[in-house]
């Protein structure tokens, strides 16, 4: 029996109870097995099943492919790390995680790695590593690494931040509308003299509850939030509208302006539906105001729609589920949120068939790019900020290896290389803006087919796996042959490294928490 709340067994045991004494069987004990015959047939109901509302978008994982076909794989980086605390928050809660919650790059990118700063003109360094596959002992692992250049404060270009506040009735509870004015007030404290602040909100209409304010201010501006309460329905669209009419109203040349959404994404009044909420974001981010989403609450969570707003509107998202991820998130990775280095980075890889009979990209399913993409300008990509580290894993099945997961061999097409004695595995290709510019900077990076040995691969490497892992476990993924959660704690235990926060050794704990799922 699952977890999920059974009502059926106990209406039928109040019935019996009430009608023992009153029913036409022969016998108490008669009834009790007509009983335990309908609970055995009965279906699983959950109690209030109105009451969970949350929305998740499908995700269909990626499949294998031949670079005889395919060689090239090309996509946008994705700084976001929402999935993460939402599955922890399942995990905690004793609930199931549903399937489409696993987001697997979200839940590797939510971990720092000790890549090296940058030392060229370029904003982020680029490293790799390659080694053998936990969950396909046959097949082998590619980890790219991309590690933003940290800038320091005093650095920082000033800030015009609008705070776009979901007032509306569904805000109400606790993990809601009081959580989310606690956090603000871990990201009032990084903000400067020099950047100006403005609150707008929404529930059955938008309006300003704070004119741009110094960060100097910061008593003006919490008091603005403390004084904020929950009623009325959701208009998002007319609050989108607003806050980037005020942001644009106080735009910075040169600076860092943004606005920050918080809501549980329950829009149900003016543009509700995904494809619209995309069309006006898409509008909006030609303005070159950028977004950050922070997700709260549960029950009627829509990630869906949040993680549409961050995609198509030139940001990040995270899902705020205690005090522990705003003190991360808003306060101790302020720099790495708040402030783009590089914007619209695309990464495409050329596999050489050579060495590779197939590839599969570990998540990244919803950032996928058309090949002809990478060198379109105009097509939008993920933004990099100060600090921040981002990670792709591939899943090769090397040449000659006999693998159920490989794609019917072509009988006509060929399979050629640039030369025979060439030791290149792939090919890596990275394409980005600075904040300021319209025009696109390349670098290229060779990837050699010289595969370390899996006990020496780097602390980074076997604890990025792990988490990969974890999420193949939780979507119950067919292309992970073992599953077992021992073997996952093992390998992320062995992982665990410049752990001072406590992060890492918390996942090894949420992955022995959902064994029993």
């Amino acid at each position: 029996m699952k977890k999920s709340i059974l009502v059926v067994t106990s209406l039928l045991t109040l019935a019996f109870t009430a009608c023992k004494q009153h029913s036409d069987f022969d016998s108490a004990a008669e009834m009790e097995v007509a009983v335990t015959d309908l609970a055995e047939e009965a279906e699983e109901i959950p109690l209030n099943p109105t009451s969970n509302t949350e929305s998740y978008a499908e995700i269909e994982e990626n499949k294998f492919e031949s670079p005889a076909t395919k060689p090239l794989s090309t996509f946008s980086i994705d700084v976001d790390n929402a999935a993460y605390t939402n599955i922890r928050r399942f995990i905690n809660n004793g609930q199931e995680v549903p399937k489409d919650a696993v987001r697997i790059e979200e839940m590797v990118n939510y971990f720092n790695y000790s890549y090296p700063q940058p030392d060229s003109q370029h904003p982020f360094s680029i490293h790799y590593e390659y080694s053998d596959c936990a969950w396909n002992t046959q097949h082998k692992l590619l980890k790219i690494g991309l590690q933003g250049k940290k800038i320091a404060t005093d650095n920082l270009p000033p800030s015009n931040i609008v705070f776009l506040v979901d007032v509306s009735g569904s805000m109400n509870d606790e993990n809601k509308l009081p959580l989310l004015k606690e956090s603000m007030r871990v990201m009032v404290k990084e903000l400067r003299a020099i950047d100006k602040v403005s609150i707008v909100v929404y529930a059955g209409a938008a309006g300003v509850v704070l004119p741009p304010t110094s960060g100097a201010n910061k008593t003006e501006i919490m008091n603005a939030f403390n004084n904020l309460t929950a009623g009325g329905s959701t208009a998002g669209g007319e609050g989108i509208e607003l806050a980037y009419q005020l942001a644009q109203e106080n735009f910075i040349k040169n600076g860092n302006n943004r606005i920050v959404l918080a809501t549980d994404g329950d829009f149900n009044v003016g543009p509700a539906s995904d494809k619209e909420m995309e069309h006006l974001i898409e509008e909006k981010r030609k303005s070159g105001i950028y977004l950050t989403c922070l997700g709260y609450g549960m029950g009627n969570y829509q990630d869906s729609k949040m993680e549409i707003l961050a995609d198509k509107g030139n940001g990040n998202y995270a899902y705020i589920d205690n005090m522990q991820e705003a003190n991360r998130f808003l306060g101790k990775e302020f720099k790495g949120t708040m402030f783009a280095i590089a914007k619209d980075v695309k990464i495409q890889i050329e596999f050489n068939p050579k060495y590779v009979q197939s590839y599969r990209l570990i998540g990244y399913e919803n950032r996928k790019l058309n090949d002809e993409d990478f060198k379109n300008d105009a097509v939008d990509a993920g933004e990099l900020g100060s600090g921040h580290t981002v990670t792709a894993l591939y899943e090769i099945i090397p040449t000659g290896v006999e693998s159920t997961y490989s794609p019917a061999k072509l009988k006509y097409t060929q399979n050629t290389t640039v030369a025979s004695n060439s030791n290149e595995l792939a090919t890596i290709k990275f394409r980005y803006k600075r904040p300021d510019e319209n025009s696109s900077h390349e670098i290229v990076k060779e990837v050699v087919d010289t595969p370390i040995a899996f006990e020496n691969s780097s602390k980074d490497f076997k604890f990025a796996s792990a988490v990969a892992w974890f999420g193949l476990k939780l979507r119950d993924s067919q292309y992970a042959q073992n599953k077992n959660p021992e073997d996952i704690i093992t390998l992320a235990r062995h992982g665990i490294a410049n752990d001072s926060e406590g992060y890492k050794a918390e996942m090894v704990r949420l992955i022995e928490s959902s064994k029993s799922f």
